[in-house]
């Protein structure tokens, strides 16, 4: 529910994100972390893609959104199917751990022979919608600060890593950090120590100019930490038994207790700290450049929004990358020796003759490793790790790699030259406006049978680059849903004796339909809205004749029914359009029948009937003119 509040108080701000940027940083790719769920962010990034677009032409961007809650993406896969596109990927990782997917990691021969288009999952954009307390909704739930009290310190340390995923950010890219928060450790302390790891990679952008129509006040650049029956003014102050719970990236200085002197020793003694004792501390990072957006200015909810610009390689991703690139060159003779090698935090197994490689990214904690002490600085533990993988010499055995995510069937895309053939032909799609080839997956764990393939969907060349480099890794994404759902099998008996058994879904045929050559039946509106009420009709029943007579020409099987004015009605073919208004139907021996549910034929004929008075009043006022 708090979700769906912060999605309508997104709306405002999403132009900014479609800011002209030169050629080289054009918005190719956006991708959502964490909390992608229900679907509003997600539906507005779309759109952005699709504008940028040629007029019937697919966009070549793609949008990744991501929820970590499994029930979440259900609702963002039913939630966006009405924007009948091929951009999408919904995935259901952990943001903490969304996988890069470098091919770089990989020590395959096969991999410098067949190279990938892309050897890394990066973006232009990244909207870092991270879980938080939700205090700023609290005009619609008054009482949400007596329940999440003090939750707000409990998400900080996941909201700084969640943040720091910037790295699948491309150098020039940027990212949209936002919650639904008021609080300063959710918000301001985050983005501080997001400036603090990235150094001069990362800069804070000003967007006091954008909009200028929103209300908003700039960030705080000094506040105090609450915890258990006391408010700390800086990290000194909190005693060392309450150091588990408050961190020193909390506070706007950032500075840990080897940078201060003292520290409590007990917790009665710092209940309270007197502004004679203890100053608060004041953050000298430009965070006034920050944007919060308070609840009584505009009549909206709370909202805090910070927009990050990626200007270099991160600095420990550098050091990263030395630590793998030396290990590598050290390491490469000793391959034919071991099974297997570790490079960094990847683990790839020496792949045998005729066998598909596999590779596994492990974590931290997979390696035997603890995680760097909260006061170690990103850089020094991600050093100390590649120390650590150095000693080991890559002797470490893991297991194999599982075929696909629990309860989900795998993405495998559709080689079987038969059945796009078949489809190709029977439709009329040539490979020079609408490739299929590469462009069509399935999801089932065997299409190695005739006629197993149920649904196939159709991905965009953005989307099908990434799926062909989450193979080459292992896998590592897990796919809830991709692409748009374009032909379903159907189990009719007419299909036994016909050369295609798939039929053209509701939300692909907007998009296939302007590439169509084949199967396409033209009908008036009297005729189109008698088929919707009927649902099916025969031919000779068809209120233009010469509707029936084309309808009994058509190959047994699927086909589509346009709607044109009876001034189009002998002058076929007609150009058409996505916008164009069609349904799919079944061309039976001696009738035609609609493909849609009963519920889509009413609203189709409501649109349609409004449509009607439209055109009859804009005829009216025309004859008026003319008479005048």
């Amino acid at each position: 529910e708090q979700r769906i509040v912060k999605a309508e108080e997104w709306d405002s701000f999403m132009e900014f994100l479609h800011k002209p940027l030169p050629a080289a940083f054009r918005v190719n790719s956006v991708t959502i972390l964490q909390c992608a769920a229900p679907g509003s962010k997600t539906f507005q990034l779309l759109e952005i893609i699709h504008e940028s677009s040629e007029p019937g032409s697919l966009p070549n961007g793609m949008v990744v959104a991501n929820d970590v809650d499994y029930k979440r993406c259900n609702l963002l896969i039913h939630q966006t199917k009405r924007t009948c596109t091929t951009n999408l990927m919904v995935t259901n990782n952990e943001g903490q751990h969304f996988p890069s997917c470098n091919t770089k990691r990989t020590l395959s021969v096969a991999s410098e022979i067949n190279p990938h288009p892309i050897d890394q999952l990066l973006f232009d954009r990244v909207l870092c919608d991270v879980p938080c307390s939700g205090d700023g909704t609290l005009r619609k739930a008054p009482d949400i600060w007596r329940r999440n009290s003090g939750s707000g310190n409990g998400l900080h340390s996941l909201q700084v890593v969640l943040a720091m995923r910037l790295s699948l950010l491309k150098v020039g890219g940027r990212m949209i950090y936002s919650t639904c928060s008021m609080n300063p450790i959710e918000d301001e302390a985050v983005v501080a120590e997001i400036l603090r790891r990235c150094g001069c990679s990362v800069e804070l952008v000003d967007v006091s100019d954008k909009l200028p129509e929103l209300i908003r006040r700039p960030g705080l650049t000094k506040w105090k930490v609450h915890d258990r029956g006391g408010w700390y003014r800086s990290y000194k102050d909190v005693p060392k038994s309450q150091r588990d719970g408050v961190l020193r990236s909390m506070f706007p200085s950032g500075k840990s207790d080897k940078d201060s002197t003292g520290g409590g020793n007990s917790y009665e003694e710092m209940a309270y700290i007197s502004s004679e004792e203890s100053a608060v501390e004041v953050c000298d990072l430009p965070l006034e450049r920050c944007m919060r957006i308070l609840p009584h200015d505009q009549n909206t909810g709370g909202f805090f929004i910070a927009v990050l610009h990626k200007v270099s390689p991160l600095p420990f991703q550098e050091k990263l990358n030395h630590r793998r690139n030396s290990f590598t060159r050290n390491n490469i003779n000793s391959s034919e020796k071991s099974s297997y090698e570790a490079v960094s935090d990847t683990v790839v197994t020496k792949p045998e003759e005729g066998a598909e490689e596999i590779v596994l990214e492990a974590t931290v904690s997979e390696n035997g490793f603890k995680p760097p002490e909260k006061e170690s600085t990103c850089d020094e533990g991600i050093v100390e790790l590649a120390q650590k993988l150095d000693d080991m010499g890559g002797k470490r055995e893991v297991p194999s790699m599982q075929g696909k995510w629990k309860g989900l069937y795998p993405v495998v895309f559709l080689r079987d030259e038969t059945v796009i053939d078949g489809i190709k032909t029977f439709y009329g799609i040539k490979d020079e406006t609408f490739p299929l080839y590469g462009h069509l997956v399935t999801r089932n764990s065997d299409i190695s049978s005739h006629g197993n393939v149920k649904r196939i969907y159709y991905v965009s060349k953005a989307v099908k680059d990434v799926l062909e480099l989450n193979f080459a890794v292992g896998k590592p994404l897990k796919i809830s849903s991709v692409g748009l759902k374009m032909f379903e099998k159907q189990s009719a008996k007419e299909c036994e004796a016909n050369c295609c058994s798939f039929r053209i879904t509701s939300e692909g045929l907007p998009v296939i339909l302007p590439h169509m050559t084949k199967q396409i039946l033209y009908a008036t509106m009297a005729d189109f809205k008698n088929l919707l009420q009927h649902k099916s009709i025969k031919f000779l029943d068809f209120i233009h004749p010469q509707i029936g007579e084309k309808a009994a020409k058509l190959a047994l099987g699927s086909c589509v029914m346009v709607l044109v004015d009876d001034t189009q009605l002998g002058s076929e073919p007609v150009k058409l359009k996505t916008s164009t208004i069609a349904i799919g139907c079944w061309k039976g021996k001696a009738s035609l029948t609609v493909m849609v549910t009963t519920v889509d034929c009413h609203q189709l004929i409501e649109r349609l009937s409004d449509r009607s008075k439209e055109v009859e009043i804009a005829e009216n006022c025309l004859k008026s003119a003319e008479t005048a």
